[in-house]
């Protein structure tokens, strides 16, 4: 599979962080890098503060600096280019980037006050996830410290229904050309109201979550080996807190049913694992009816 890495950069700890990711994609999938920086069209400045040429040249000429930067820093056997884009928000302009290069993935980092290691969903990532049709990767605060220069291994997140084709595709996609093991998990959450069984429903919950796993391995290429893992716990984020994950592997969900057909939407599956997640998310859209993680 071919396609570039689209960072959505800026010149701030979580750009380094997406700038960081990106690279390690890069190099694990063999693919070109893209740093973009986005800064307003034309139409979408305040008409009360008229422009001023020498300003908007300043900061054309600042962003430019910005790219050069980082792309010295990026490792030099990379591919890897910056460019500036305008757009109305940050967010289209990176969708519109990504169709130009044919990106197979979108990256960028959390929002500002992030604890080290964890997510936090800003505007720009919001509106990426309820908009974009090129799956979107997240990286967590403190991914630039990291010693991480290849993938360990591909996660993917099976959700409690199976026929997640398209997120099964792009994590034996990503697996095989890095190399890496696919491991396949199905988050079992217990999220009931007190008083109720808990045991049987436990006992019916693990039965389907392994059900699920083999239906799904069922559906990878037989040269691709994962290895299946349930993950239970009393809540989502109990299950992602107990799983273990290996220094710069990442985990892949998949959009939403809620989502339109090749598009994103974060479901709420997902965005309880971002609360724990100490790894990067690949969001991947859904192409049917059902999807990966609700």
């Amino acid at each position: 599979m071919t396609g570039a890495i689209v960072v959505g950069y800026t010149a701030t700890d979580a750009g380094a962080d997406a700038a960081a990711l990106g690279a390690r994609l890069a190099r694990s999938l063999g693919a070109v890098l893209h740093l973009v920086i986005v800064l307003p069209s034309e139409g979408t400045r305040n008409a009360a503060v008229p422009p001023e040429r020498a300003y908007e040249e300043h900061i054309r000429r600042q962003a430019k600096e910005w790219l050069e930067d980082a792309v010295v820093r990026l490792p030099q056997e990379l591919t890897r280019t910056g460019h500036v884009r305008f757009a109305e928000s940050f967010a289209e302009g990176l969708i519109a980037a990504g169709e130009e290069f044919d990106a197979r993935l979108i990256v960028i980092g959390t929002a500002g006050g992030s604890i080290f290691g964890r997510h936090r969903l800003g505007s720009v990532a919001s509106e990426l996830l309820h908009s974009s049709s090129i799956p979107v990767a997240l990286a967590p605060a403190g991914t630039a410290e990291q010693d991480d220069h290849v993938l360990p291994r591909v996660t993917a997140a099976v959700g409690n229904r199976a026929g997640a084709d398209n997120l099964l595709d792009e994590a034996a996609a990503i697996a095989t050309e890095s190399r890496v093991g696919l491991r396949l998990v199905s988050l079992v959450p217990f999220d009931v109201p007190p008083g109720l069984d808990t045991g049987a429903i436990r006992v019916v919950g693990d039965e389907h979550a392994n059900e699920v796993l083999e239906i799904a391995k069922g559906l990878l290429p037989e040269e691709l080996k994962a290895e299946v893992e349930e993950a239970p716990g009393d809540t989502v984020e109990d299950a992602v807190a107990h799983l273990s994950w290996l220094p710069g592997e990442v985990v892949l969900v998949g959009s939403s049913r809620l989502a339109q057909p090749r598009r994103l939407f974060l479901g709420s599956t997902a965005a309880k694992m971002l609360h724990e997640l100490p790894v990067p998310m690949i969001v991947v859209p859904r192409t049917r009816a059902e999807a990966g993680v609700r």
